[in-house]
C-alpha cells in the first residue's frame, strides 16, 4: 500500500471539503478556494474531517495516482489555510525587482529591464532589505503549482552563475562554485 496514499488529509479549523460529481474534490478556507478532477479509479470518501484516498488494485498505474492525488489534494488543504511563499534573492551590482501590483519591474545587467505579470492568484512584495544586503522577493499564493512556476519564470530571466554567484537565487539555496582561472602556470 502507497505510505501517502493511505494517509488520510486533515482539515484544519476553517476549512471546507466537498465531493462534486465527476470525481471532483473541492477545497474551500480562508486563503482562496480550490478544486481537483480525481481520476475515476481512485475513489474519495469524506467522513470524520478527513478526506480518504483508496484504489482498487495493485497495478503500478494505480499505485503511482494513489499517492499522486493525496498529495495533490493535501497541498491545496494547506495553500487554503496557511499558504505556500517563495523568497528569492537578487545577487549582482545593480539587480533590482520592484513591484508594483500585479507587474513586476526587473533590472538585471541588460540594456533593457525586464517587465512580468503575475496571475491574479499570486501575490508579490519586495521588502525592504538594509544597505549591502540583496534585494528580496517575496511572492505568495495558495496554488503550490502555480507558484513553483512563477518563481521558475523569475528565476529563469537571470540563472545563478558558478563563479561568481551572480543571479535569481532562491533564499538558502546551496550553489555549486567553480574555481576560476589559476595564474598562467610556467
Amino acid at each position: 500500500m502507497s505510505r501517502i496514499g493511505k494517509l488520510p488529509v486533515n482539515l484544519p479549523a476553517g476549512v471546507k471539503a466537498e465531493l462534486l460529481s465527476g470525481n471532483v474534490v473541492k477545497v474551500k478556507g480562508p486563503k482562496g478556494e480550490m478544486s481537483q478532477k480525481v481520476d475515476s479509479d481512485i475513489t474519495v470518501t469524506l467522513e470524520d474531517n478527513q478526506i480518504k484516498f483508496t484504489r482498487p488494485t495493485d497495478q503500478p498505474r494505480h499505485r503511482s495516482m494513489h499517492g499522486l492525488y493525496r498529495a495533490l489534494v493535501n497541498n491545496m488543504v494547506v495553500g487554503v489555510s496557511e499558504g505556500f511563499e517563495i523568497k528569492q534573492e537578487f545577487v549582482g551590482v545593480g539587480y533590482r525587482v520592484e513591484a508594483q501590483g500585479q507587474m513586476l519591474n526587473f533590472s538585471l545587467g541588460y540594456s533593457h529591464s525586464i517587465s512580468l505579470q503575475l496571475p491574479a492568484e499570486v501575490q508579490a512584495e519586495t521588502p525592504q532589505v538594509k544597505k549591502g544586503e540583496n534585494p528580496l522577493l517575496v511572492i505568495r499564493s495558495c496554488d503550490k503549482q502555480l507558484l513553483g512556476q512563477v518563481a521558475a519564470k523569475i528565476r529563469s530571466f537571470r540563472k545563478p552563475e558558478p563563479y561568481k554567484g551572480k543571479g535569481i537565487k532562491y533564499v538558502g539555496e546551496q550553489l555549486r562554485r567553480k574555481a576560476g582561472k589559476t595564474a598562467a602556470a610556467k
